[in-house]
């Protein structure tokens, strides 16, 4: 009997379980979240979207302080100089904006750049599930999610998307 429970306790799961579906639009809290441009002002995720409208973007979420997302930016890079008709939007999880901006310009990082100041709890992060850093996205010219979840700029889900 009680491997017939535990049998159905296993089935029960695997069936309840089942992958969802990754999202192909933001939601309306994704959307409003705030950033914070190189100029120092204030942007929702919906005015960055809508400045890139009919642009294919590749969104790299990353941090000054991640060695992973320092040892990928060639590879980012190598994308850069493939794809150079693309938007590349970098958005930043560093602890402060002058470490975000001193990194930039240390880098040579090209591409458009905003500070997110809710950092790992805002609903952006909430939204995009963000448990690592780097995370790469791509969107296509109608704002819809193509690629919901990449971590290496190498990935080749990436360049299947910027096709």
């Amino acid at each position: 009997m009680k491997k017939i429970i535990h049998i159905a306790f296993i089935c029960l799961c695997i069936t309840s379980c089942e992958a969802q579906p990754e999202p192909t639009q933001f939601s309306q809290e994704a959307l409003n979240a705030t950033f914070i441009d190189i100029e120092g002002e204030s942007v929702t995720f919906q005015k960055i979207l809508d400045a890139n409208k009919g642009q294919t973007v590749l969104i790299d979420i990353w941090a000054s302080w991640c060695r992973d997302c320092i040892v990928g930016l060639p590879n980012l890079k190598a994308l850069q100089d493939q794809y150079k008709d693309l938007t590349y939007v970098f958005l930043s999880m560093d602890k402060t904006q002058t470490s975000w901006k001193n990194s930039i310009k240390k880098y040579d990082i090209t591409g458009e750049h905003y500070f997110m100041p809710s950092g790992w709890k805002g609903p952006f992060s909430d939204f995009v599930d963000l448990d690592w850093v780097p995370r790469y996205m791509v969107i296509d010219a109608e704002s819809n999610i193509k690629l919901f979840r990449a971590i290496k700029a190498s990935d080749p889900k990436i360049k299947e998307y910027l096709k």
